[in-house]
């Protein structure tokens, strides 16, 4: 069903870009994976690009690390992931790209560019009992399908990578767009998530909250701003958002390959000030695969029946 939406939305939009007046043609398949980090590391402070012989002598070490690391169960990549002891995500399924992001002809040490020292802002004392609150709750909860994070659910990607902001992740960080004279869809691989952007939009009433908030755009010249508000607290940005949230993204078409995307993240329940990232979407050969997050549907009934067992060897122990 769902390809059968995305054919029918392509077969649209071939003769209404030509509709678009002088709008940048965003339509195609990309993937924002890179080995920038999102916020600048302590080796780079005050560097927000580098020299490409520095990038290369970085990228290389990340390769090297990477391989050495597939197949082990304790590698920093593995643990990051939360699955030390496990080995579920060896090399084969880390995808986070070869390269630090290029921007204006450099290579950047950080998606966060405002503020300028590279980092996010620090967040308020709202947002620190917010998420004490979340993870007394979550934590060793598994009494309920409903008591587990959403993207352990497959019900959104993790790591804000259907967004907004749109950021990268381990792996899938695939996007397919789709744009017609009223509306831009994003496909993303993670979850496949859709978003849809209505074009000269009106938001929907505040008690209306979506997950991946209600977008609305609006074209500047050849870029294309998009005003997302009304988020699910439970999906603002990863979850530690919060509904407060407002984000404004602009895509703009620089070249055949690239797409320049800007967000500016502005959430008073969240952080002391907004912040800004901005990073390149490349272009990359087809098709966006189905994301299948529980082969089957057997994982989710597997962890609450692993929580049942254990429970029940320890009444018996008593």
């Amino acid at each position: 069903m769902l390809y059968r939406f995305l054919s029918i939305l392509a077969f649209l939009a071939v003769p209404l870009a030509a509709q678009t007046g002088s709008h940048s043609d965003l339509q195609g398949i990309w993937t924002n994976a890179t080995l920038t980090p999102l916020q600048r590391p302590s080796q780079w402070a005050n560097q927000p690009a580098v020299s490409d012989a520095e990038a290369k002598k970085f990228e290389q070490a990340q390769a090297k690390d990477l391989s050495q690391e597939d197949g082990a169960s304790d590698g920093p990549l593995i643990a990051a992931a939360g699955s030390s002891g496990t080995g579920g995500y060896n090399a084969l399924f880390i995808d986070r790209g070869s390269e630090l992001a290029r921007v204006d002809g450099v290579k950047r040490t950080s998606l966060v560019i405002d503020p300028p020292n590279g980092l996010m802002p620090p967040q308020t004392q709202e947002a620190k009992d917010r998420f004490a609150a979340l993870m007394k709750t979550m934590m060793g909860k598994y009494d309920n399908v409903k008591d587990r994070p959403t993207s352990e659910r497959c019900l959104i990607g993790f790591g804000s990578t259907s967004g907004p902001p749109m950021l990268p992740v381990l792996y899938n960080n695939d996007y397919q767009i789709v744009q017609t004279a009223d509306a831009v869809m994003i496909m993303v691989e993670m979850v496949h998530d859709a978003r849809i952007i209505r074009i000269n939009g009106t938001h929907k009433p505040p008690e209306i909250r979506q997950w991946l908030g209600d977008s609305i755009g609006h074209w500047e010249g050849d870029t294309l701003v998009v005003d997302t508000t009304n988020f699910l607290a439970e999906n603002a940005y990863m979850g530690f958002g919060s509904e407060k949230m407002h984000v404004i993204e602009r895509l703009r078409r620089i070249d055949k390959n690239t797409i320049l995307y800007r967000a500016t993240v502005d959430d008073p329940g969240t952080f002391t000030r907004a912040w800004t990232i901005e990073y390149p979407f490349n272009a990359t050969p087809g098709p966006v695969y189905e994301y299948a997050c529980h082969e089957g549907n057997y994982a989710m009934p597997d962890i609450l029946g692993g929580a049942r067992k254990m429970e029940s060897a320890t009444a018996t122990k008593k």
